[in-house]
């Protein structure tokens, strides 16, 4: 509990007044904790404006709030504000058309570790990604931690979130993306082409890439190992694939 709230106290927000200020002023609410069946009128109020801008709510009980109060005065409301702000799928293309570049992008299919998140981050920008695009639900967002763990790559790699991943998936299909998708059955990446405009799926690490996401991709690449057991953390498969999609990239 105690490096729960450590982490939280950087960008957590009580109070109703404070909550509802953040809001109105544009910064970017990760998650709201708003205390279960309450009625009166300014946590309803709130509650419009999370569900406008597709917040993830919480409802909990008095004491889960009490919990992860820094203040003690939450008044029924604590929010966790994004460490940088999300951009939209159309800026990360465009990211890479005024580049002049293929697009590549790395799509996360619920990395719930902050570590993990933070660091697939910044392998992207160091690969030469235009983009990472992560789920509203059942994932990190854009946390301090994230935001540690990334050494400050957040601030330079466009992170979109959005609520559903296959769908997402399906309109970067009209844009001419091609989907690979990690996966320990697949092709042996470096038999696979993953040259042109490309999106990298990367799963949860327990349980890896979802079915209907999986589904929307085109293969699945597999990178051979020879130990004793059998894979990689999240962030090290997604730096070892994405900078075979740079080899590839650079060799033409």
């Amino acid at each position: 509990m105690e490096k729960s709230r450590q982490i939280m106290s950087e960008n957590q927000i009580e109070g109703r007044n404070a909550v509802l200020e953040a809001y109105r002023s544009g910064r970017t609410i990760d998650k709201l904790y708003l205390l279960k069946e309450s009625r009166e009128g300014p946590l309803q109020t709130i509650l419009r404006e999370a569900k406008k801008q597709e917040t993830n709510i919480n409802f909990v009980n008095r004491e889960r709030l009490d919990q992860l109060s820094e203040t003690g005065r939450h008044q029924g409301v604590i929010a966790v504000a994004a460490a940088c702000g999300y951009v939209s799928v159309e800026e990360i293309l465009e990211r890479a058309k005024s580049k002049g570049e293929a697009p590549f992008i790395l799509l996360l299919d619920g990395i719930e570790d902050p570590h993990n998140l933070g660091a697939i981050i910044r392998t992207a920008n160091l690969a030469g990604a235009h983009g990472v695009i992560i789920p509203r639900h059942r994932a990190v967002g854009l946390t301090a931690a994230v935001a540690r763990a990334s050494a400050g790559a957040v601030h330079y790699t466009p992170v979109a979130r959005v609520t559903n991943l296959a769908a997402a998936m399906e309109e970067l299909k009209k844009e001419g993306l091609w989907f690979a998708c990690a996966d320990m059955d697949g092709t042996t990446v470096y038999r696979q082409d993953l040259r042109g405009p490309i999106g990298l799926v990367i799963g949860s690490e327990g349980g890896g890439v979802s079915r209907l996401v999986k589904e929307k991709c085109d293969f699945t690449v597999a990178i051979p190992m020879h130990g004793d057991i059998d894979s990689l953390n999240a962030s090290v498969a997604a730096g070892v694939l994405a900078f075979e999609i740079v080899r590839q990239r650079e060799n033409g």
